[in-house]
């Protein structure tokens, strides 16, 4: 009876260890699956962050810089505006003359549409 009961301790003893062995195992798996999940996490942003930066030097090489689009219109409006006064300072003397004798010069007249009682 000794042996027997010996036998079972050994046992119960056995199955102890052993469902140590497992829990151990199961906690190092999932440490080692958070660990893998914080790489992975690593390795993403990572390379999110060389993509963003390869984005950005191509976009400033199709785009050019920002202050070498602002300079560029702030010519194009220039030359625009110097170009207007030009044609305005051109026409100007003209388009009075033009206005004055419109207005100076009355010539009565019937309208094509005035018809006469009779």
């Amino acid at each position: 009876m000794a042996s027997q009961s010996q036998g079972i301790h050994q046992l119960l003893q056995a199955e102890k260890r052993a469902k140590d062995k497992l829990e151990e195992a199961k906690k190092r798996k999932v440490k080692r699956l958070r660990q893998a999940k914080e790489e992975a996490m690593a390795e993403t942003d990572q390379y999110r962050m060389q993509r963003d930066e390869e984005f950005r030097q191509k976009q400033a090489k199709i785009m050019g810089s920002q202050s070498d689009v602002l300079e560029e219109i702030e010519v194009q409006t220039l030359g625009k505006i110097k170009e207007l006064h030009a044609s305005c300072s051109k026409s100007m003397e003209s388009v009075i003359n033009e206005l004055l004798s419109i207005v100076c010069d009355v010539k009565p007249e019937i309208h094509v549409n005035y018809r006469l009682a009779n």
